[in-house]
């Protein structure tokens, strides 16, 4: 997928910067998950892929996304002592109740 320049750019060469309603980015951001592993209607998939295509925010969050799925498919998973996992589930737990 290729990048899109910067909205900054484009409004200051006259095209209308990226809008839209409150809160969809984030909507979108919580399925893309499902959507790349293809486990969403086709309804969905269309919306999804109708919002990636005129925001550039979430085209390239996705491009990353896809990148990152790919590269932990073809790695070998860490073998993780009980300590480790017990940590890395404490500093999850953490991080999600800060938020």
């Amino acid at each position: 997928m290729a990048k899109r320049t910067g909205s900054t750019e484009k409004h200051s060469r006259g095209v209308r910067p990226h809008r839209h309603e409150p809160g969809r980015c984030l909507n979108i951001l919580r399925t893309l998950s499902a959507y790349i592993d293809d486990e969403l209607s086709q309804d969905i998939c269309r919306q999804i892929r109708k919002h990636i295509g005129a925001c550039p925010h979430c085209e390239e969050f996705v491009a990353s996304l896809r990148q990152t799925v790919s590269l932990c498919r073809h790695r070998p998973a860490p073998i993780l002592s009980s300590a480790d996992r017990l940590r890395m589930r404490e500093e999850i737990l953490c991080s999600a109740r800060m938020r």
